[in-house]
């Protein structure tokens, strides 16, 4: 199927360009981008999807909606570049036993907001529900909640200075989670 992507051709180029930009980014193009992100994540073209992120970028999963600091509240994941690294690592590694058979994760997203675009101020701020759904061993982990990206133009493209998953039952014991939501 001509230009059809199944989990079966996901192995295709090595590298997945982001979407087009123009100089400033319409809000258009910023929640094609967030599409962009997560079918990274879907696709596990983890390369991919560790070059959205700003070098200072961060990755937060807080333990609570309500945290307002990552490093006075707890969090489930608040993860830098060095974190992030080591976690994608160990999922492409042949001794992940927890990927045996390897899972899939899939990104229901429903329409972005833009809630902030500051062009002048190179911010961009996205609000986007979703439904995380991952299958691992024949069980699946459905995870509902809000996705926040602050993202900025760096080096002429997007990237992510924080993204913020806000779980709907953040507060609640959660299952174990193997991919980044």
């Amino acid at each position: 199927m001509n230009g059809i992507h199944s989990p079966a051709s996901r192995d295709g180029p090595a590298a997945l360009p982001a979407p087009p930009l123009s100089s400033p980014p319409t809000p258009a193009e910023l929640i094609a981008w967030v599409a962009h992100e997560a079918f990274c994540l879907d696709t596990h073209r983890w390369d991919d999807w560790a070059a959205l992120f700003a070098p200072d970028g961060w990755y937060w999963l807080p333990a609570d909606t309500a945290h307002t600091d990552p490093l006075a509240q707890a969090s489930h994941l608040y993860d830098n570049a060095l974190l992030r690294s080591v976690k994608l690592q160990r999922l492409q590694s042949a001794q992940a036993h927890s990927q045996k058979p390897a899972g899939r994760c899939h990104h229901l997203l429903q329409l972005s907001e833009v809630p902030v675009h500051d062009a002048a101020g190179n911010r961009y701020e996205l609000r986007t529900p979703f439904i995380y759904s991952e299958l691992r061993a024949g069980h699946t982990v459905t995870l509902p909640g809000v996705a926040w990206h602050r993202l900025r133009v760096h080096e002429g493209a997007l990237r992510i200075v924080l993204k913020r998953v806000d779980l709907l039952h953040a507060a609640e014991p959660l299952p174990a989670v193997e991919f980044y939501i």
